[in-house]
């Protein structure tokens, strides 16, 4: 057993790469082979949001605070509040982030395949594609 104290994991920004706006990681967990658990703590600014993405092996969603949005590539926005968990299935095509006017905070989990391999990230959300779907 181990303990992480948040003193031994300060918050970090992410990679611009991978987001639009300002949002800042925590990891909670990131455990070696065998585990493939991966979960993290991440803060979105208003307006702040993930590129388009998916996940080999899937990911769970839990709305700590805020309010953020969701899509899956094809189908409308979905509104997401504190206590709302969101299944993404492996393979599914989505972002997630903030809305334009509120901060939003969640809990990510996912595993990694057996080539360690969490993610794979695509291009970013536009402006014109956040602003279409957000209203």
């Amino acid at each position: 057993m181990k303990i992480f104290t948040p003193e031994s994991r300060p918050s970090k920004p992410v990679n611009p790469a991978y987001f639009t706006g300002t949002v800042y990681l925590d990891e909670i967990i990131s455990n070696a082979a065998p585990s493939h658990l991966k979960a993290f703590r991440v803060s979105f600014s208003p307006g702040a949001r993930t590129a388009w993405h998916t996940h080999p092996v899937g990911q769970t969603l839990h709305v700590l605070s805020g309010t953020g949005l969701v899509q899956l590539k094809g189908q409308p926005i979905q509104l997401i509040r504190a206590g709302d968990t969101v299944s993404i299935l492996p393979g599914e095509l989505h972002w997630h982030g903030a809305t334009s006017t509120q901060t939003m905070v969640h809990l990510a989990m996912q595993e990694s395949d057996d080539a360690g391999t969490d993610a794979v990230w695509l291009e970013k959300v536009t402006d014109e594609e956040y602003a279409a779907t957000a209203g």
